[in-house]
């Protein structure tokens, strides 16, 4: 009967302890997003301002300063426990994942200045900010997918300490063996 009830209770807490991660994970990809979104919309606003270029050429220049920055802070705070075995391999995926979400977040405004004449600084900034967001959601599952692995080992080692933990548990519960040498008085 031990074992049902040690696999119940098993379940929920491994679900918890996955749910904990990803809020976890959510939170510091949420903190460089954050600082990486006032860098964009910095760089783009001054763009605009300081120079003659387009709207879309501005904001194309403002996403690339920001993805760097984002590649920092993804790399050494949001997935700073991941593999890094593939820097190669890392830094082509992020930079083609982060292309991918060029398009999207500047395809946005794009629609919005030429398709629909919005180009006032204030409608710009909203069309910039919601391709912004649309992106996000894209960089968000592809860097977490393909890009900023986890570690197999660490996952493998983490399952294999669960699964002793739950044997020790199971195991005392049901066998209580007594400990050597009772049942004999020495002095």
């Amino acid at each position: 009967m031990g074992h049902g009830s040690s696999g119940l209770h098993s379940a929920p807490q491994a679900l918890r302890q996955r749910i904990d991660l990803l809020v976890r994970e959510i939170a510091k990809f949420g903190a460089v997003g954050g600082a990486g979104l006032l860098v964009n919309l910095l760089v783009f606003n001054l763009v605009r301002h300081v120079t003659d270029l387009q709207v879309v050429r501005a904001s194309v220049i403002a996403t690339v300063v920001a993805i760097v920055f984002n590649y920092v802070g993804f790399r050494y705070f949001t997935y700073r426990d991941r593999d890094k075995s593939g820097r190669t391999k890392e830094l082509t995926l992020f930079l083609l994942f982060s292309a991918v979400g060029l398009v999207i977040e500047n395809g946005v405004l794009y629609a919005a200045t030429y398709g629909f004449d919005w180009d006032s600084p204030l409608q710009s900034n909203i069309f910039k900010f919601l391709g912004i967001g649309i992106a996000t959601l894209f960089r968000f599952w592809s860097y977490r997918t393909w890009v900023f692995k986890t570690l197999p080992a660490r996952e493998a080692v983490s399952d294999a300490e669960s699964f002793l933990t739950e044997q020790r548990t199971v195991s005392t519960a049901e066998e209580r063996p007594a400990p050597a040498g009772a049942g004999r008085h020495t002095t």
